[in-house]
């Protein structure tokens, strides 16, 4: 039987301009410097309306005491599963992406998430996946033998370039790179991936040769890659400062703000935590790694058990490899970093099944609730900025990170006195709390606090 609505509510709804609306809450969009109460009508995916006045819609989310900002942007995000995509959405998280390792192939990469992604994606086209696959290694997502062992042969540099040019061809954001993890390639290499960067035009995210002040560190290592930026012209995006700079990072922040002053396009980020992660089984642990990183075995925490790492089971697992949490991050470093106008937020996160690094699930809530609120490190539309504005340019994606008529209807919804982290070292897979809503491409991928289900509106990024 067909159910005939009364005229006046079948007129009503045929009259809706809007999929959605979401009504009274605090609107920042870090572009324009908006702040305030505004009311937000959503169609086709897209922000269509920015209102003084309450709209209506079939959905109306009630946003009353709730800031509504652009959906946040991770620029450093390695866990591209669906379980790592819930607990970014969880986190405020509506684009993340694979930028410092990067893929490859491509394309095969972007195929695997078509229409099955809670989140937007995207990836770089990487030199260590390329030597990984050119050199035989036995590594994952990280090198662990044969590329860590010797330089590539001249043929085999030929073909790591050939696949980093064809997954620009097929459409990868920019050219990942992760030079500390493979120590043999040569500043010649690297020169000529920033050339070939120059010559298509993409930007380079690097993960500098060296870290700590234990010379060559840190600062030749990011002497080294801001020059071969000058020398070819290449964008240039310097991945988490803070725990390559260690205590030389104001000296850090000091070289790329002057970069930057001075017309050469360097950028950089951190994660809000004192320690990072990475595979034991990489080159980071070769002969020295005590003295470059001033540590010890002790602060070594094996993420598989979150036992501190001794000299016996670091020998024991080093042989086979897996991830530690790596704790070398003064707080005051990492607060320097958080508060720093050009520092961009972004995650360097993974997780698998339930293990791995609280900035995983906790980056953006840790922010806003912990460096934000409780310390006042920086104002909350700092934050924000840093957070969606600064990633979208740094990406060139004019219509993601803002409050805007016409861009992409990525949205999050959060209560600025409840925001906080809960992922912990102990206990990493734990959803972060204060974050009701957040929209998709248009969709409520998290209602209410919870996860919506049987939804995959996230999209790819390409250039």
């Amino acid at each position: 039987m067909v159910r005939v609505l009364p005229f006046v509510f079948a007129a009503s709804l045929m009259a809706q301009p809007f999929d959605l609306v979401i009504n009274n809450g605090r609107v920042l969009d870090p572009a324009s410097n908006l702040d305030a109460v505004r009311h937000i009508g959503v169609r086709g995916g897209k922000i269509a309306e920015i209102s003084p006045t309450a709209l209506t819609a079939r959905r109306v989310i009630d946003a009353a005491r709730l800031v509504v900002a652009p959906g946040f942007i991770d620029l450093h995000s390695h866990g591209q599963t669906a379980e790592n995509y819930r607990f970014k959405a969880r986190d405020g998280v509506t684009t993340a992406l694979e930028m410092e390792v990067g893929v490859n192939p491509v394309a095969a990469w972007y195929r695997e998430r078509q229409g099955r992604a809670l989140i937007n994606y995207g990836a770089t086209s990487g030199d260590i996946p390329a030597r990984i696959a050119v050199m035989h290694d036995s590594g994952t997502l990280l090198p662990r033998d044969k590329a860590t062992q010797r330089a590539a042969t001249a043929e085999e540099f030929r073909q790591v370039m050939d696949r980093i040019s064809r997954g620009l061809d097929e459409g990868a954001l920019g050219i990942g790179m992760g030079i500390a993890y493979l120590p043999h390639e040569s500043r010649a290499e690297v020169f000529e991936i920033f050339e070939l960067a120059a010559r298509r035009h993409v930007p380079i995210y690097v993960h500098v040769r060296n870290g700590g002040p234990v010379e060559p560190g840190v600062v030749d290592a990011v002497q080294e890659v801001m020059a071969d930026a000058t020398a070819t012209g290449a964008s240039l995006h310097v991945v988490h400062i803070t725990s390559v700079g260690l205590r030389q990072t104001a000296l850090c922040l000091a070289l790329i703000d002057g970069a930057h002053a001075r017309g050469l396009d360097v950028t950089t980020e951190a994660y809000p935590y004192t320690a990072g992660m990475t595979d034991l089984g990489s080159a980071i642990f070769n002969e020295g790694w005590q003295q470059r990183q001033g540590i010890g075995f002790g602060d070594l925490q094996w993420a598989a058990t979150g036992e501190r790492l001794t000299a016996e089971s670091f020998a024991r697992y080093r042989k086979r490899g897996g991830m530690v949490a790596v704790h070398s991050i003064p707080e005051e470093i990492v607060k320097l970093a958080v508060a720093h106008a050009g520092v961009m937020i972004a995650s360097d996160g993974i997780l698998n099944e339930g293990k791995g690094h609280p900035r995983a699930a906790g980056t953006y809530a840790r922010v806003l609730g912990r460096y934000v609120r409780e310390q006042q490190v920086l104002p909350l539309m700092d934050a924000v900025r840093k957070m969606t504005l600064l990633p979208a340019r740094r990406l060139g994606l004019a219509n993601k990170g803002r409050i805007a008529i016409g861009a992409d209807a990525d949205i999050t919804v959060f209560d600025p006195v409840r925001v906080i982290d809960r992922a912990t070292f102990d206990k990493p897979a734990q959803y972060s709390e204060g974050i009701p809503y957040v929209l998709v491409n248009g969709t409520v991928v998290v209602d209410h606090g919870e996860l919506a289900a049987n939804t995959a509106p996230g999209l790819a990024v390409r250039r």
